[in-house]
């Protein structure tokens, strides 16, 4: 699975001994992407951290696994990171920007590439 999203927030980073030896975690706050936002807390473990290293406001695609346990009788859900795509290229999943940029004709001129606005789509309508 995957999600779009901003880093809001950054927990500090947790350290502990477990039977297979030393371990460390870090937690992000998430705001999605979409129309209606939700907030989403997702980990990433070990090396991974330093190997992300995942910044406060920067948006992410971040490819997770959610994962349910069980413990005296209460359910807990972890959503763990194991994978992240950087937003600040403007590549969300989509087209690289150099691919973006020469598909559409240059305004004359214009140094910040196309100004055209394409046109509304079925999404963009209200619902009521």
């Amino acid at each position: 699975m995957e999600f779009k999203g901003k880093v809001i927030d950054i927990l500090p980073e947790e350290k502990g001994q477990g039977k297979n030896g030393e371990w460390r975690k870090q937690s992000y706050i998430f705001e999605t992407l979409e129309q209606y936002p939700k907030k989403v807390c997702a980990e990433v473990w070990g090396d991974k951290i330093d190997g992300f290293n995942i910044q406060k406001g920067e948006e992410l695609n971040a490819k997770i696994n959610i994962d349910s346990r069980e413990y005296n009788g209460k359910w807990y859900t972890n959503v763990k990171i194991w994978a992240v795509d950087r937003a600040s290229d403007g590549n969300l999943g989509g087209v690289p920007n150099a691919q973006q940029d020469s598909s559409y004709p240059s305004n004359s001129g214009s140094a910040g590439g196309p100004q055209e606005t394409p046109p509304p789509s079925e999404d963009d309508e209200l619902p009521f």
